[in-house]
């Protein structure tokens, strides 16, 4: 899969691991983690990109997914697939 998936993250997040095993099921081999409990200016960074200060926040492409429940969501919807082949 070549498109790019962005997710932030922090070390103790069940709804971050929740979120990587699905997009690992979905054939995502590559997750680019951002954690931002380790750096202050990078949950600063996702907080303007998607208003949100819950993690995990994810980025497939350009376009962004949200947090777990909508990634679950999108899935079930038959919307990840698409998004996911670019």
């Amino acid at each position: 899969m070549s498109v790019r998936v962005l997710m932030y993250t922090t070390a103790v997040c069940p709804f971050c691991v929740r979120a990587k095993q699905l997009l690992k099921a979905r054939g995502v081999d590559q997750i680019e983690e951002v954690r931002v409990d380790l750096d202050p200016d990078r949950r600063d960074e996702m907080t303007q990109k998607t208003q949100r200060r819950t993690v995990p926040q994810i980025f497939i492409g350009e376009t962004h997914v949200g947090g777990c429940d909508d990634l679950y969501a999108l899935d079930a919807s038959g919307g990840l697939k698409p998004l996911l082949e670019g």
